[in-house]
């Protein structure tokens, strides 16, 4: 505990010019007597760590100091090489900086780790876009990639439905979901944009995007903003921002199960939840909030006789006709040719 203590202590110098004791002990979690000590057996184990007295004192390295990576394991050695997304890496024009990252990290190791990229990729591959659709890389993701990376303004034009709108962005971070990238950044002046938003932030398809133009200015980003929970938060409110119709359908216990797995799953569980208990056939009746009628249709076609919608009137006539007409086809135990 204390030696992987030590370790991360160094790595937290070397990354900074210089951290207090109170910011060192905060990161460790542990008392600014323990960094006191921990640095005094640093000190004594021949790593140069150097403590500067006074108010705006703190701990440092001394002599361009830097640690090897000879302290990792196998499996952290193999997550490293985990961390990347090759794809995504090429597409944001970045491939050449992961590969020389990848290669400083290899030198770096231990010899008995240096089979670690090899061993990690033969075991692990994410293929990010969805089945049956092909991938295309926007043409404007590197410039508006390299913005990103550089907190640096853009004037971007993109199209909404037939128009199309001209904005200046601060670009704060990339999504890539199922094969479609995303920017998430903060409009400049007035914004126009329908849809959910979370405060100054929204979120772009880049596909849209007809023209991205970096700035020379620098943006100060807000260190509050946190990019993996505000696409959360954003996923979340436009699945349900789609859900704008509402049915009252009554399903078995497979129904029930399958769901999930047919529609919004948290609009699913809700619903389940608000259910009363089974009939005398054990069947459920729920209300269920739905895209569109004809969504659902298509939906609730999958769950066969496990569902039956009960309302509206429109929709309940549409499953009764299509029930008729299914069961024509199976009449006869042979299927019919254009020769019967």
């Amino acid at each position: 505990m204390r030696a992987a203590r030590l370790i991360k202590m160094v790595l937290l110098l070397q990354s900074r010019p210089s951290m207090t004791a109170a910011e060192l002990a905060r990161e460790l979690e542990v008392s600014e007597r323990t960094i006191t000590r921990d640095a005094q057996a640093l000190s004594e184990a021949g790593v140069p760590v150097y403590a500067d007295r006074g108010r705006t004192g703190g701990y440092r390295l001394v002599g361009g100091y830097r640690t090897r990576l000879t302290g990792l394991a196998r499996s952290e050695a193999e997550a490293l090489f985990l961390s990347g997304v090759p794809g995504a890496l090429r597409e944001m024009g970045l491939e050449d900086a992961s590969s020389a990252a990848q290669l400083k990290v290899s030198a770096a190791l231990l010899p008995s780790l240096k089979d670690a990229s090899r061993t990690a990729a033969q075991r692990f591959h994410l293929d990010a876009p969805a089945w049956f659709a092909e991938p295309k890389t926007p043409e404007l993701l590197p410039a508006i990639a390299e913005a990103v990376w550089d907190d640096r303004r853009i004037t971007a034009r993109y199209r909404r439905e037939e128009t199309e709108l001209e904005r200046e962005l601060e670009p704060y971070g990339l999504v890539l979901k199922a094969g479609v990238w995303y920017v998430c950044a903060k409009a400049i002046g007035p914004a126009p944009e329908r849809g959910p938003r979370s405060g100054p932030f929204r979120v772009y398809r880049i596909e849209r995007f007809t023209s991205a133009e970096p700035g020379t200015d620098r943006f100060e980003r807000d260190e509050s903003f946190d990019l993996p929970r505000f696409w959360s938060e954003q996923a979340e409110q436009f699945a349900r921002s789609l859900l704008r119709a509402t049915i009252v359908v009554r399903l078995t216990e497979a129904g029930a199960r399958r769901l999930k797995h047919t529609v919004d799953p948290l609009s699913a569980q809700e619903a389940l939840d608000a259910a009363g208990p089974p009939d005398g056939e054990g069947r459920v009746t729920l209300t269920l909030p739905v895209e569109s009628y004809d969504v659902a249709y298509t939906q609730f076609l999958s769950l066969g006789p496990e569902a039956e919608v009960l309302e509206p009137a429109q929709l309940r006539k549409r499953f009764s006709d299509a029930a008729a007409r299914i069961a024509a086809y199976y009449l006869d135990a042979a299927p019919r040719t254009d020769k019967d």
